[in-house]
């Protein structure tokens, strides 16, 4: 190989090697280019997810309120029909009392829907705009422990009633078959489902 040749070799080879890293070089700021937008895209993804929770979270919240509202509405309902509904099950009542609480040491907290009273009897009424199997035996649970809560009531017979607007067929069987008496709409009016041969269960 000439001088000459070997020279154009060598500046070829360098060209080439220059080539080379402007094409490195210029992968490198493409691959950071993607990098920083992956960042960004990644950053958005955050802060829509931040957002989404957020909104999530008011839902709930508001849910919640909506179904205080209506708890409330239902119990409205209830209270003013308990008087004459537990006298036609001979159950005169003296009282009835709205969102009655109790507080036991070790956080224990017990609250009731509607308290109806009298001289000898107390019943706890649970109260749900549509009435489930599981309310039903949180409300048997309650009912186990009410004296425990309530001592003033000790040497009273305790009974327990259930109320709905919406009460399915076997959640209604479910409580009357446990010695509840079961409230539920008909029509514009509340009724005891309970026939007249049912015997209540007293605690």
């Amino acid at each position: 190989m000439s001088h000459t040749a070997a020279i154009d070799a060598v500046w070829e080879m360098f060209r080439e090697t220059n080539r080379m890293s402007q094409e490195a070089f210029r992968m490198s700021q493409e691959t950071d280019r993607k990098l920083q937008e992956t960042d960004r895209l990644i950053q958005e993804v955050s802060r829509q997810m931040r957002e989404t929770d957020r909104q999530m979270r008011e839902t709930d919240r508001k849910l919640d309120r909506l179904g205080d509202r209506l708890g409330e509405f239902v119990e409205g309902l209830v209270a003013p029909a308990c008087e004459s509904l537990f006298a036609q099950r001979g159950i005169p009542v003296h009282k009835v009392s709205r969102r009655v609480k109790a507080r036991l040491p070790g956080g224990r907290l017990m609250e009731i829907d509607l308290l109806v009273v009298n001289t000898d009897a107390v019943s706890l009424v649970e109260v749900k705009s549509k009435l489930s199997v599981e309310d039903v035996r949180e409300h048997l649970d309650r009912l186990g422990v009410f004296k425990e809560f309530f001592p003033e009531y000790a040497d009273k017979r305790v009974c327990g009633a259930v109320a709905g607007m919406v009460i399915e067929e076997n959640v209604c069987r479910f409580a009357i078959h446990q010695g509840l008496f079961v409230i539920e709409q008909a029509g514009d009016t509340l009724r005891m489902a309970n026939d007249d041969a049912f015997v209540p269960r007293f605690w």
